[in-house]
């Protein structure tokens, strides 16, 4: 294998694929990129076995082949080159790489030890936009369940109808859905439903791929959409030269539908600055066991945000508001409550609630893409 790349682009892609490898006592072959030369295409490969990322690298193909090459290593000494060509070529057990007055060999293995990365078809698939995409699954992966044993709530749920993406995540505790528009379908997918649930370590790994690419000046090497492809088992995202695949995750996601309240008696329009720096000042003051703060929703256009502790003190913070409906109030966990005030778009929060018995709903003032669902503290 005999190639060249400036190191710009050398360093951006693995960056890009270099994430997924870690350190694997069992299966150290998992700590390496691959660098394969094939078709004038270079690709970088690197994959966990749950989740998989291929970038194809600009660059000059002179000799085709391929390396497998310690992640590490190889991250830290292009980070340290000069952004100029970078020639690489394997001998015999070495991969050589000189960059003007730089010269280094690292050791390197033969590229067919490395697990292979399952292709998905691209036959049936949809496109979304590759900013939004982005944006909206950090409004939702926050709201993941952290309890392992619960695998049904370990990643976010994938609702693909008609011209909408559904991502819908959830702990039992808080619930947040985001809704997208798709751009397109392959003709004969259009018709089709897919009901997905992917890992919220994909998830993550999607958001920082697009956060360190995306938004740059050229975006995915001009690419501004992300294509979807689903299978059985199995879900892929390309965009441009980028390529993850990622595992789903068996079993079946509860109907979440069933705990939105529909029945609402109580509605406040509220600017969500306020809002959020008079919880802020309310955790000061909350129970430490269970981080209550106190909403009490009046006719006369107020909001109280209180908290009581026998430690430290009381506070209260009363706020305009717009308040539509019966005079109403609930506890709830400040913490699940700033994580939605910071998920929500615009200057304005709408709060909607039955009673202090029931879920509280906030949604942004003037989209109806996004619902963030709290369920109250038991007074």
């Amino acid at each position: 294998m005999k190639i060249s790349a400036l190191q710009k682009n050398f360093k951006r892609g693995i960056s890009i694929v270099g994430n997924v490898t870690s350190k694997n006592i069992n299966l150290p072959i998992l700590n390496n990129v691959k660098l394969e030369a094939r078709d004038k295409t270079i690709s970088l490969i690197a994959t966990n076995l749950e989740i998989g990322i291929t970038h194809a690298l600009r660059g000059k193909v002179e000799q085709e082949g391929e390396a497998i090459i310690d992640a590490k290593i190889l991250i830290n000494y292009v980070s340290l080159l000069p952004n100029k060509q970078i020639n690489l070529e394997r001998k015999e057990n070495g991969v050589y790489i000189v960059c003007e007055n730089f010269k280094t060999k690292i050791n390197s293995q033969a590229g067919d030890e490395f697990p292979l990365i399952p292709a998905i078809k691209q036959e049936r698939f949809f496109t979304v936009d590759a900013e939004e995409l982005k944006r909206a699954l950090g409004q939702v992966v926050f709201a993941v369940s952290a309890n392992e044993t619960r695998a049904d709530l370990s990643g976010v749920l994938f609702i693909a109808k008609e011209r909408e993406l559904l991502l819908v995540a959830t702990d039992s505790y808080r619930l947040a859905e985001k809704s997208l528009k798709i751009l397109k379908y392959f003709p004969d997918y259009e018709s089709a439903e897919a009901r997905v649930l992917v890992p919220a370590k994909t998830v993550q790994e999607l958001i920082r791929v697009f956060s360190g690419s995306v938004n740059e000046e050229d975006g995915l090497d001009g690419q501004k959409e992300v294509k979807i492809g689903v299978t059985e088992n199995q879900i892929s995202f390309l965009s441009g030269p980028t390529e993850l695949i990622s595992r789903l995750i068996e079993g079946q996601f509860p109907d979440y539908r069933q705990v939105i309240p529909s029945n609402i008696k109580t509605e406040a329009l509220i600017e969500k600055a306020e809002l959020t720096r008079a919880t802020k000042a309310a955790a000061l003051f909350s129970q430490n066991s269970i981080n209550d703060v106190y909403l009490t929703f009046s006719k006369k256009g107020k909001v109280l945000v209180e908290s009581s502790s026998g430690q430290v003190g009381d506070n209260q913070v009363e706020m305009e508001a717009k308040v539509d409906g019966t005079e109403n109030s609930l506890a709830l966990n400040y913490r699940y409550l700033l994580d939605g005030l910071l998920n929500i778009e615009g200057d304005y929060v709408k709060v909607e609630m039955v009673d202090k018995n029931s879920p509280c709903i906030l949604r942004p003032e003037k989209t109806g893409d996004y619902l963030y669902l709290i369920m109250p503290i038991k007074q």
